[in-house]
């Protein structure tokens, strides 16, 4: 079975990601979408709530589950026999970051990195600027899931 990672916060997940999960999907067997629990870093929503969203908003594809990791990403890759991570890029910059993190993914595990292309439409996006646009009542209707979205509008109190 060829299996695959999408590793991130998806703090909030927007169709930016959906668009990197879904194309990964139709490559892979199975697609974990695995969320990172960083302690020193206080996200917007709780990890359990981010994991429900995700699941809810990936339910259509029959071989991606919703799963989540600390520490490494190797270590995760390894523990979970995950031999490829499925990264989006956005933009050259994405590049740069994303190239040294997967030289050392393949140094320290062996483990394989997949760069995808971001959808043009989604190229900008990013869930820190969503959430910045949630919170000062603006419409991200186009660029997350009706879920989320309704989230953002409850978390942030606007009408949106």
């Amino acid at each position: 079975m060829r299996r695959a990672v999408c590793p991130g916060s998806f703090d909030p997940v927007t169709n930016g990601h959906l668009d990197i999960i879904g194309r990964a999907s139709r490559l892979y067997d199975e697609v974990v979408v695995a969320v990172l629990m960083n302690a020193s870093k206080q996200g917007l929503f709780p990890v359990e709530e981010r994991i429900e969203l995700l699941r809810e908003v990936t339910s259509s594809y029959g071989n991606v589950v919703v799963d989540s990791f600390r520490g490494l990403l190797v270590d995760y890759c390894r523990a979970k026999d995950i031999p490829v991570v499925v990264k989006g890029l956005r933009a050259v910059s994405d590049f740069d970051y994303e190239l040294q993190m997967a030289q050392m993914n393949h140094e320290l595990a062996g483990v394989e990195t997949l760069f995808m292309p971001t959808n043009p439409v989604h190229s900008f996006l990013s869930s820190s600027l969503v959430k910045d646009v949630a919170r000062w009542g603006g419409d991200v209707s186009e660029h997350v899931p009706d879920a989320v979205r309704k989230r953002l509008v409850e978390q942030f109190g606007q009408s949106g």
